[in-house]
């Protein structure tokens, strides 16, 4: 379990300036999909998550677009355009910072950022200019020329360094301002290192794996996985009857918190069954007054964000309606149509099936209409 205690003010330089070439992608890895977001995307929220503020992302030239596109909907967050080399980009990104007490310096492509290893590089800051977090060299090292072993690497003194890098901001922003240029710095802690700064080393996280090579975006997730839904509800009058995203004339309709719609509320079961999210009460709970008369579409399209999240899609839908009336074959297109333009999917990946219980039964006797839905989920 992540400690959530409050963090000292902290603000927050995320580089992703880069073009990521070695990972394969279509695109630069930072702006790839990995894990059902954009690599960006995580660590900003993380960062975010923990309280930094401001958080600064460094971007490539004409990397705007792609940006806002990965970062949709968060707020807290501002650009800089990076400069030729990794140590040019994170002095603008100090330089847009203005002024703060304390900074974190991450690698986008460090998209696993736990809250314990924030916790513990600001807490070394109470006693350092600056700390990394490290992890131990476990492999024996030999020294290499011309193909041959020439000697060997001491590994108890070695270790593996990662990002996020902490710093006074002071400190690391007169490092860089004194830096020469040369040679290219391989990280922060070397810049403030070459001013004089001492270098506190804390516990790194495997988690903060970097993602460099096209194997790295092969998810470890299943490949598909299938969840299921069942929803009832009453039939009364007075209530407009919505069924399948779509209104139908009916002398009858629907009664529940919402819409009522019971053959979206199986799809939203099923959806979250899926990736083992709860259920539509855990999410949407009737006793919320928000929900009141809401529209289940609102519902679907949580769910679908949730199976993104997850690192999924959704792969099909297979739904069946249990009522006497009203006739549903009218509909059934309509409300496929509906369905796959709520997931985003193909209308050929909804199914919309129904049938009767021989009026046996509540359903049978039209005293309301049941749902069952199959969903498979699909990874990205």
């Amino acid at each position: 379990m992540q400690d959530e205690s409050p963090l000292p003010s902290f603000a927050a330089i995320v580089v992703g300036a880069g073009k990521g070439l070695r990972a394969g992608q279509p695109l630069p890895k930072q702006f790839a999909i990995w894990r059902g977001k954009p690599v960006l995307r995580h660590s900003v929220e993380a960062l975010l998550a923990a309280g930094a503020a401001p958080v600064i992302v460094v971007i490539p030239p004409k990397g705007e677009e792609a940006t806002a596109d990965a970062l949709h909907g968060l707020a807290g967050w501002t650009s800089v355009v990076g400069g030729e080399t990794r140590q040019q980009s994170v002095a603008n990104g100090l330089d847009a910072i203005g002024d703060a007490e304390r900074v974190l310096i991450h690698d986008a492509a460090r998209p696993d950022l736990p809250h314990e290893v924030i916790a513990r590089l600001l807490e070394a800051l109470e006693h350092h200019p600056g700390a990394i977090p490290t992890l131990p060299v476990v492999d024996s090292l030999a020294i290499e020329e011309e193909g041959v072993m020439t000697g060997s690497g001491e590994r108890e003194k070695l270790r593996r360094v990662q990002t996020p890098q902490a710093f006074r901001f002071a400190d690391i922003r007169s490092a860089h301002a004194d830096w020469p240029g040369t040679p290219e710095a391989g990280d922060d802690a070397q810049v403030l290192r070459a001013a004089g700064g001492i270098v506190a080393v804390v516990d790194g996280d495997e988690r903060l794996k970097k993602l460099t090579f096209a194997e790295d975006f092969v998810s470890d997730l299943t490949p598909v996985r299938i969840g299921t839904g069942f929803d009832v509800h009453k039939l009364a009058s007075g209530e407009e009857l919505w069924l399948g995203g779509i209104r139908i004339e009916h002398d009858k309709g629907l009664a529940g918190h919402s819409d009522a719609d019971v053959a979206l509320h199986a799809i939203v079961d099923a959806l979250l069954g899926a990736i083992g999210n709860g259920d539509i009460g855990d999410h949407f709970p009737p006793s919320d007054p928000q929900w009141k008369g809401a529209s289940s579409d609102r519902f679907l399209v949580h769910a679908a964000k949730l199976v993104g999240e997850a690192g999924y899609r959704t792969g099909n839908v297979d739904l069946t309606i249990i009522c006497e009336a009203p006739k549903i074959g009218p509909h059934r297109e309509a409300m496929r149509e509906r369905i796959a333009d709520l997931l985003g999917v193909d209308t050929g990946a909804i199914s919309v099936k129904a049938t009767t219980t021989e009026r046996l039964g509540f359903t049978g006797r039209g005293e309301g209409i049941a749902a069952q839905a199959v969903a498979t989920v699909i990874r990205n």
